[in-house]
């Protein structure tokens, strides 16, 4: 038994863990699982563990450091923020995401919200339940071939929502500094500066991963580049947006509307100035769910913890 590898789960959102423990069992590990909210609690149940299977615990370098026999963390998810990545590296220690477990719903629930927005279905219904009917709308409502859906990003997700855009007949643009030059873009997309993207912009939609140089690339100065009729999408990660200056930005009627489904911090805080704006759609972190993508990533990331342990090639390594 002391021979067996050691897999732990720093902690999960799932209804049960029964997935990983029959993969992780049939290839001979042991796992436990636990939930861990700060460092403190990750290194007392970590500090001797082969394999970290992590969802939200913040995974720093102390807690790197206290890790004695870890060789993998993999992250259920696509977003590898809670993971210090460079104290991994330091220490020998593959950091794996899931990128690919919920592209669909991620892309449906971005679209959902630019399209609940564009349309103006949360005004409308407001007003019909105070009483209200009229046959044209609030504000200025333009067609959907009227306007340009811009992502900031070109990856997995950003291609899926476009292609979704380009069906509702949207022009379609993106915004993305780290493309590799071989990328060959569509010919209806052409390929903008973060400046172009904020002008063009009709409606704007996040696709980028938070790190210290996007953490609140979307601040009073960037919305102050964008059209007052414009909308913005966030489906990535809340630290992309100071939060505040958008609350600030909506209310001034400097923006349009925003969809919002993760913010900085998580939960949005009771009294945050978001949670007053009328022309804000939030969601609860939930456009990664559906009744077959939670499953899916909980087997993906198991198998995966697994493949990296054997030592066999992953395309999932980020560190």
């Amino acid at each position: 038994m002391e021979n067996r590898p050691r897999f732990v789960i720093t902690d999960y959102g799932f209804p049960d863990i029964s997935t990983e423990r029959e993969i992780i069992g049939n290839a001979g590990g042991d796992l436990s699982a636990f939930q861990c909210k700060t460092e403190v609690d990750v290194i007392r149940a970590a500090k001797d563990a082969d394999v970290l299977l992590v969802q939200w615990a913040p995974i720093t370098r102390a807690v790197i450091q206290e890790l004695s026999r870890s060789k993998v963390i993999v992250r259920y998810g696509i977003g590898i923020d809670n993971v210090d990545l460079d104290a991994a590296r330091s220490r020998g220690i593959v950091v794996c995401n899931v990128p690919d477990y919920c592209v669909d719903e991620v892309a449906d629930h971005t679209f959902a919200l630019a399209l609940a927005l564009t349309r103006q279905l949360p005004a409308i219904d407001r007003q019909i339940r105070q009483n209200v009917w009229q046959t044209v709308p609030p504000n200025k409502m333009f067609a959907s071939r009227q306007m340009t859906f811009v992502t900031l990003g070109y990856g997995r997700i950003a291609r899926t929502v476009l292609e979704r855009a380009r069906a509702c007949k949207f022009h379609l643009a993106t915004c993305d500094p780290y493309l590799s030059a071989d990328v060959e873009l569509p010919s209806d997309i052409p390929l903008l500066t973060m400046d172009e993207a904020l002008a063009t912009a009709d409606i704007l939609s996040l696709h980028a991963p938070l790190t210290d140089t996007t953490r609140h690339m979307m601040d009073a100065r960037a919305f102050a580049k964008m059209k007052s009729t414009a909308l913005l999408i966030n489906t990535a990660r809340g630290g992309l947006i100071d939060s505040v200056a958008l609350a600030e930005a909506l209310d001034s009627g400097h923006l349009a509307g925003a969809g919002l489904d993760v913010f900085e911090p998580e939960p949005l805080d009771e009294h945050h100035p978001l949670r007053h704006c009328t022309n804000a759609l939030l969601t609860s972190h939930v456009a990664w769910y559906s009744e077959l993508s939670g499953s899916k990533l909980q087997r993906l990331a198991a198998e995966e913890a697994v493949r990296v342990l054997n030592e066999q090639k992953s395309p999932n390594r980020v560190a």
